[in-house]
C-alpha cells in the first residue's frame, strides 16, 4: 500500500503502530476460543447489512438465518458468476452487491491473467481486511524490531505507488492492493507497511509507470547503498529475483553509486567508498549475494510454501545465514483467510471474525451445489478448496486457492496456502498443484537432489501416449543417470498423491514422466521476461502447469517440446 501526506508519521508513530498491530493480532487469538460464534455473528452481520441490496434481495437474505439455510439460498459463486454484478458497479451503479458504494477495485490476474475487478467497500475494509492486515506483521515487527528503526530499513518489494491510477467507468481507482493509499482512501494513517517510508518509497526520478524492470531497478539502486535488515516480498518469486537482478544490473549499480546517479541523472554525491567496498565483495566471493550487500538483513517476509517451498531453503542462505524467513498470511485480493499468530514457518489461523468460511475435499468440483463443510470439519493433512462470505459483497465466493490443515490451536485449524485450484487433465487424471508439489520434494529427498524450480506439461499425443514432461532448473548439475533416478522416482511419487493419475497410468492412457533439466536461471530469466512484457512483479507468480507452448518454449529455451527427454 501507499503512503500519503498524513501517513501517521511524528512523534510515537512506532509505539502506536505496534500497538495497533498487536492488538489485532490478540484479537484474531482471541475469536478462536468462539470461533462459532464469530461465524455466526459474522453471518448475521453480512445478511443483515446488504439485505436491501438487489442480489440481497434476489436471494432472501432477509429470511436466512442458519449457515444451512444460507447454502440453500446462495449458490457456490465464482468470480465469472459475479462478475454482471460487479460490472454494473464498477460502472457506477449502487446497491447492487453490498450496501456501500466500493471505493476502490482491487486488480488480480486470477488463472487466466485477465484483471479483475475486486470491490472493495468501506465496510470490508474496516470489519474484515484492517484486522487481518495490521495483525499480519506482527512477528515480523515482534522478533525483528529492527525493521522500524528507520524508515529505509526495509526492502518493502511489493510496494508500487501510482500517481494516476486507472480508474472504472466510474471512475473508482482499479489497483493492485500495493497501490492504494489507505490512509487516505480510508482513514487509516497507521496503515503504511514497513519500508514504503523509504528513499525507495517513491522514486525521486522521472520513469515510466508501465516499466516495471527500470522501477526495480532504482529501488534496487537506493537500497544497495543503505543499510537493510528486512525484505518484504509476499510472492515470492520477487524475493527470489533479488539475487538474480543484483548480478544482473551489478556493473550499473556499482557505477551508479560511485557517480552519485540514480537512472542516470544526478542524485547524490558520489560514493566511491560504498562503490569500493562493494566491488571488493563481489571480487572476494565470486558472485554477489544479499548477504553481501546488506550484512546486517534478519528476516524476509513471503508465502513459504507451494512452489517456493523447493527454493526458499537454498534463497534463504543468499540472504543471510541467519536470517529468518516468515510466511505472508493465507489470502487473496478478494480476501483474508488466515494469518500467522506466530513463527510457524508455514501454519496460519483462521481469521474467524472477518468472513465466514466454508470448504470442499480438494478432489471434489466446486460446483454451485457443492456440499460444503465447516471449519470444524476439516481433517489435519487434507487439502481443501476455500469458499468464504464477507459483508464486502462476495457471497460463497470459491477464491481459487486450496489450503492444506496443518494443526489445531484453540480447536480451529491452521492451514497453509498449497496451490491453485487449477487442475491439469489430460486422461482423466486431474493433477493439483499441491500433489505435484509434494511429488516434486519427495524425489528430492529420496535422490538427495536439489530443485530451485519446476513447471511440467502435457506432451505427446495425439499420435503417441501423452504424458508430463517437467522442466526442472536444478541446484547443482546433474548427471543423466540422476536425473533418470529422479524422472522415476518422480512418476512414483506422483502416483502415490493422486489416485487418480495413478488409475490414468495403469490404464495406458498417460505415460511415465520425463524431465528436461534446464538452466538453473532459467525461471528468474523467465520471470524476468514477463516483467519486462508489462505485467506487475507482484502478479508473476511461480506457475507449475504451463500448456501453452509460447511460454513453454520461453521457459525451456526450445520449441520442441516433444523431443525425448530422461524418463
Amino acid at each position: 500500500m501507499t503512503t500519503s501526506a498524513d501517513d501517521g508519521a511524528g512523534p510515537g508513530r512506532t509505539s502506536r503502530y505496534r500497538a495497533r498491530v498487536f492488538a489485532e493480532r490478540e484479537a484474531i487469538a482471541a475469536a478462536l476460543d468462539d470461533a462459532a460464534g464469530h461465524q455466526r455473528r459474522v453471518l448475521r452481520r453480512l445478511l443483515d447489512f446488504n439485505s436491501g441490496t438487489e442480489y440481497g434481495r434476489s436471494h432472501g437474505f432477509g429470511s436466512v438465518r442458519t449457515l444451512d439455510d444460507f447454502r440453500k439460498a446462495v449458490p457456490v459463486n465464482d468470480y465469472t458468476a459475479l462478475a454482471p454484478y460487479i460490472e454494473r458497479t464498477a460502472a457506477g451503479e449502487s446497491g447492487v452487491l453490498s450496501a456501500d458504494d466500493p471505493a476502490v477495485y482491487f486488480t488480480s490476474s486470477g488463472t487466466t491473467g485477465a484483471h479483475k475487478k475486486i470491490p472493495v467497500t468501506p465496510a470490508f475494509m474496516r470489519e474484515t481486511f484492517f484486522p487481518f492486515y495490521y495483525a499480519a506483521w506482527a512477528p515480523f515487527i515482534e522478533h525483528h524490531p529492527e525493521v522500524l528503526a528507520r524508515p529505509d530499513a526495509v526492502l518493502n518489494l511489493k510496494h508500487d505507488p501510482l500517481a494516476a491510477p486507472p480508474t472504472t467507468a466510474s471512475g473508482s481507482p482499479h489497483v493492485g492492493a500495493s497501490q492504494v493509499d489507505f490512509g487516505e482512501k480510508f482513514g487509516e494513517p497507521l496503515s503504511a507497511e514497513p519500508g514504503t517510508g523509504a528513499p525507495w518509497g517513491s522514486l525521486p526520478v522521472p520513469v515510466d509507470p508501465a516499466d516495471h524492470l527500470e522501477k526495480a531497478y532504482l529501488r534496487l539502486r537506493l537500497a544497495v547503498a543503505g543499510d537493510v535488515r528486512g525484505v518484504i516480498g509476499i510472492n515470492p518469486a520477487m524475493v527470489a529475483a533479488v539475487p538474480y537482478q543484483l548480478n544482473l544490473w551489478w556493473p550499473r549499480l556499482v557505477k551508479e553509486i560511485r557517480d552519485g546517479t540514480l537512472g542516470g541523472l544526478p542524485y547524490t554525491g558520489p560514493d566511491p567508498d560504498r562503490a569500493l567496498l562493494l566491488e571488493r565483495l563481489a571480487g572476494h566471493f565470486g558472485t554477489v549475494r544479499p548477504s553481501h550487500v546488506w550484512p546486517r538483513l534478519r528476516a524476509v517476509f513471503c508465502w513459504t510454501t507451494g512452489v517456493a517451498s523447493l527454493y526458499l531453503p537454498r534463497l534463504r542462505e543468499e540472504f543471510g545465514a541467519g536470517v529468518t524467513v516468515l510466511p505472508a498470511p493465507v489470502a487473496a485480493s478478494e480476501g483474508p483467510v488466515a494469518v500467522s499468530l506466530d513463527r510457524h514457518g508455514s501454519a496460519c489461523s483462521l481469521t474467524v471474525q472477518a468472513a465466514v468460511y466454508e470448504f470442499l475435499d480438494a478432489e471434489e468440483d466446486l460446483t454451485p451445489d457443492a456440499a460444503t463443510l465447516t471449519w470444524d470439519e476439516l481433517e489435519p493433512g487434507r487439502d481443501y478448496h476455500v469458499v468464504f462470505s464477507h459483508v464486502g459483497g462476495l457471497y460463497r465466493y470459491a477464491v481459487g486457492d486450496v489450503v492444506r490443515v496443518v494443526d489445531r490451536v484453540r480447536g480451529v485449524p491452521r492451514v497453509e496456502y498449497a496451490g491453485r485450484a487449477t487442475r491439469s487433465d489430460a486422461a482423466g487424471e486431474r493433477l493439483r498443484d499441491a500433489q505435484v508439489v509434494r511429488a516434486l520434494a519427495s524425489a528430492a529427498r529420496a535422490t538427495g537432489l536439489e530443485v530451485r524450480n519446476a513447471a511440467c506439461r502435457v506432451t505427446g499425443g495425439p499420435t503417441g501416449t501423452p504424458h508430463y514432461t517437467f522442466a526442472v532448473a536444478p541446484q547443482t548439475p546433474w548427471t543423466p543417470a540422476e536425473t533418470s533416478r529422479y524422472a522415476g522416482l518422480l512418476d512414483r511419487a506422483v502416483r502415490d498423491e493422486s489416485p487418480r493419475y495413478r488409475e490414468a497410468r495403469t490404464a495406458g492412457r498417460l505415460g511415465a514422466v520425463t524431465v528436461m533439466p534446464v538452466d538453473r536461471d532459467a525461471f528468474l530469466r523467465d520471470w524476468h521476461t514477463a516483467v519486462a512484457a508489462g505485467t506487475r512483479p507482484t502478479q508473476v507468480k511461480d506457475r507449475l502447469f504451463r500448456q501453452d507452448p509460447a511460454l513453454w518454449a520461453r521457459l525451456t529455451g526450445t520449441a520442441d517440446t516433444d523431443r525425448e527427454d530422461v524418463r
